[in-house]
C-alpha cells in the first residue's frame, strides 16, 4: 500500500541554482550531499533527461551495492523534474517484478520548482510504502534543509 507524502521548502537562491545543486548536474557532489542523510554513500548513475532509466544507488552496511531502477517521466529544467520507480537494483543486477518491486513499482518522485524575486519554493511529492512512511517523514525535512544550506551557503 502507498501513500502519497509532500514536503516543501523556501531557499534564498535563483531555480536554476537549486534546481542545478539538487540534481548534481554541474558537481555530482551537491546531490550526494543531501541525499547522503538518507544514505552516506547516495549517488545515482545515469541522465537526467525525459525517457532515461537512471539509477540511484549507494552501498549498505556489508558494502553490497543497491538502490533504485528508475526512469526519468519528465524534465522541465528549473521547473519540474518526475522519477518513476521501476525496479531494485541489487548484486548488480536489475530486479523489475517479484513482491519487493511491486510495493515500490510505478511511485513517482515529483519536484516542482518556482522562483519568485530570487528565492526558489521546492515542492516534492512522493508515494512512498507505508513502512517507509515514517523514516521520510523524518529524513526528508532534513535532507531539504541540507539542500537550503548548499544552495545558500
Amino acid at each position: 500500500m502507498k501513500s502519497k507524502l509532500t514536503f516543501s521548502i523556501s531557499i534564498q537562491a535563483p531555480v536554476a541554482m537549486v534546481y542545478d545543486k539538487m540534481l548534481g548536474i554541474t558537481d555530482i557532489t551537491t546531490y550526494e550531499s543531501w541525499v547522503a542523510l538518507f544514505n552516506p554513500t547516495s549517488t545515482y548513475e545515469g541522465k537526467w533527461e525525459k525517457g532515461e532509466k537512471m539509477y540511484f544507488i549507494g552501498t549498505d552496511e556489508n558494502g553490497n551495492k543497491g538502490g533504485i531502477v528508475a526512469i526519468i517521466a519528465d524534465i522541465q529544467p528549473n521547473a519540474f523534474v518526475s522519477i518513476q520507480h521501476k525496479g531494485l537494483f541489487q548484486n548488480g543486477q536489475e530486479i523489475m517484478e517479484g513482491p519487493d518491486v511491486e510495493k515500490w513499482a510505478n511511485g513517482f518522485e515529483n519536484y516542482s520548482f518556482q522562483e519568485d524575486n530570487g528565492t526558489t519554493s521546492l515542492i516534492v511529492d512522493l508515494d512512498v510504502t507505508e513502512d517507509f512512511a515514517d523514516f521520510m517523514n523524518e529524513i526528508y525535512p532534513k535532507a531539504l534543509d541540507k539542500l537550503k544550506e548548499i544552495c545558500e551557503g
